[in-house]
């Protein structure tokens, strides 16, 4: 689903007090970024954060959709409305995100 920039820019806004927080259109969406990770992305007018299994639980309590097949979950609209539950649960993404293994740079083909 495209996503609604709209909802992008007030969900960067909100997000702004985390730090160096920045998106890229990806895919009709938008990847959020912290430093070099992707915690969240957007799609349609949903906010999805990055999860592992430590977290998991948390987010399906909250009744709370995984993006499918990505390990993101939507926030559930009370959080979404609340800054200081959101910026809670986007802190704990943010740290899922830079623990996650980096995957190395590809050698590419070669060309010609």
């Amino acid at each position: 689903m495209p996503a609604d920039k709209g909802f992008h820019d007030a969900v960067m806004d909100l997000l702004a007090p985390l730090g160096e927080v920045r998106s890229r259109a990806m895919f009709g969406g938008y990847g959020i970024f912290h430093e070099d990770d992707m915690f969240a992305l957007i799609s349609g007018s949903t906010l999805f954060l990055r999860i592992d299994d430590s977290t998991r639980s948390k987010f399906e309590q909250a009744g709370s959709r995984q993006h499918r097949p990505m390990p993101y979950y939507s926030v559930p609209p009370e959080v979404m409305q609340d800054g200081t539950k959101l910026h809670e649960w986007a802190r704990t993404a943010i740290d899922t995100a830079h623990a996650m293994p980096k995957k190395k740079a590809g050698k590419g083909r070669p060309l010609g």
